[in-house]
C-alpha cells in the first residue's frame, strides 16, 4: 500500500471538470461526466491464477472486476479481456476455458464483452477492464461516510489464507469449496440493496484486506472507523490455516502499513490482526449506511439473498484512523 500510495502522489493531477472521481480518494473506479444526467465509470483489474481450474479462474476474475462498478452503484454496461499468456509453456485450450468462464460471469451479469487484448508472457495473467453508468445524482463514493454511520460488509474474509493454503497443498475440499463459492458471488444483489436503501458511502474489499479499505474509506471520508473484531464474519478454516503461517506476504504488508493508523484493544487476538488484513479476491462490499437504517438495510440485503453484517460504525477522530475492538 504504502509503495502505490508513494507513486499516485507523484502524478500530475488531471485538470478536467468532467473528471467527477480520479485518483484523490483512492476510489474503487474512475467516474466521468458524460452530461448533465450521466456518467461513465470505469475500473480494470488482472492478476495470475489463485485456483487450479481454469474456467473458475475466469469467473472469479469477471466478478472480482465488476466488483468496483456495484461498489459505486454503477451498472455495468461492457468489457474487455486482458490477456498475458505463456503460449510456448501452456495448452492454448487453457486459455480457451480461462476466457468462456469469465464470458459467462459476464453474461450473468448482463455485460457485453467487445474483445479484448493478449500478449506472450512469462507467467498467466487474465483480468478486465469494465465500463458502466450512473446517474450522476446517484454515485457512491468511498468519501461519504459519516459520524453515527453504521458498517455492514457483505461477504466473510479468508480468501487470501485459504487460497495460500492451497497453493501448499494444504487446504480441505471444504474450505476451498466454500472460499470460491465466495469469490464466484456477484455484488450486483449487494449493490442494488444499498442503491435501494440510499447509503453514505461504500468501497469493496479486495487486495487491502478488511482495515486497508477501511482505512481509504476513513481517510477519504475524514473520519474514523471503529470495527468490533467478534462480528467480522470470517470463513471457517482460515485462523487454522494462520496458525499454520499459511499468510500471503500482501497480508503481512497490509499490516505492516496500517499499524500507523490501526489501534488494536489488547483483546484482539494476533490472528485476528492478520486475517483483518488478508487481501481478498472478489471480495464483499463495505457500507456505511446511516444508523437508522441499518435494520433496514440488512433486511433488503436479505430479501437480495445477501448475508450482511454489522461490525461497527463510523466516528469523529482522526482521519483515516480504526480502533478495532
Amino acid at each position: 500500500m504504502a509503495d502505490l500510495a508513494q507513486v499516485l502522489r507523484q502524478l500530475p493531477k488531471p485538470d478536467d471538470p468532467n473528471l467527477l472521481v480520479g485518483l484523490d480518494t483512492a476510489d474503487d473506479a474512475g467516474v466521468y461526466a458524460l452530461d448533465g444526467d450521466t456518467a461513465l465509470v470505469q475500473t480494470v483489474d488482472f492478476f495470475p491464477p489463485i485456483v487450479d481450474d481454469p474456467y473458475t479462474f475466469g469467473q472469479i476474475t469477471a466478478a472480482n472486476a465488476l466488483s468496483d462498478i456495484y461498489a459505486m452503484g454503477a451498472k455495468p454496461m461492457t468489457a474487455l479481456n486482458i490477456v498475458g499468456f505463456p503460449i510456448r509453456k501452456l495448452d492454448i485450450s487453457i486459455l480457451s476455458e480461462i476466457l468462456t468462464g469469465g464470458q459467462n460471469k459476464l453474461t450473468e451479469a448482463k455485460v457485453a464483452l467487445l474483445g479484448g487484448h493478449t500478449v506472450d508472457d512469462s507467467e498467466l495473467k487474465f483480468g478486465l477492464a469494465i465500463t458502466g453508468t450512473v446517474s450522476r445524482r446517484a454515485i457512491i463514493t468511498n468519501s461519504g461516510a459519516r459520524p453515527g454511520d453504521s458498517l455492514i460488509l457483505t461477504k466473510p474474509l479468508g480468501i487470501g489464507i485459504i487460497t495460500t493454503a492451497h497453493k501448499a497443498g494444504l487446504v480441505s475440499d471444504a474450505a476451498l469449496g466454500a472460499a470460491t463459492k465466495v469469490m464466484l458471488t456477484l455484488n450486483n444483489q449487494a449493490s442494488l440493496a444499498m442503491i435501494e436503501v440510499g447509503v453514505n458511502a461504500c468501497t469493496d474489499v479486495t487486495g487491502f484486506g478488511l482495515l486497508g479499505h477501511a482505512h481509504e474509506m476513513a481517510l477519504a471520508s475524514g473520519v474514523s472507523l471503529e470495527i468490533s473484531a467478534h462480528n467480522v464474519p470470517v470463513l471457517a478454516a482460515t485462523y487454522e490455516y494462520a496458525r499454520q503461517g499459511l499468510v500471503p506476504g500482501g497480508a503481512r504488508t497490509n499490516r505492516s502499513y496500517l499499524d500507523t493508523y490501526v489501534r488494536y484493544d489488547p483483546q484482539v487476538s494476533e490472528d485476528d490482526r492478520i486475517v483483518f488484513c488478508d487481501p481478498q479476491t472478489s471480495g464483499g462490499l463495505l457500507i456505511s449506511v446511516p444508523r437508522e437504517r441499518e435494520a433496514l438495510l440488512l433486511a433488503t440485503l436479505r430479501r437480495y439473498g445477501v448475508d450482511g453484517h454489522a461490525i461497527g460504525h463510523v466516528s469523529q477522530g482522526t482521519p483515516g484512523g480504526i480502533s478495532v475492538t
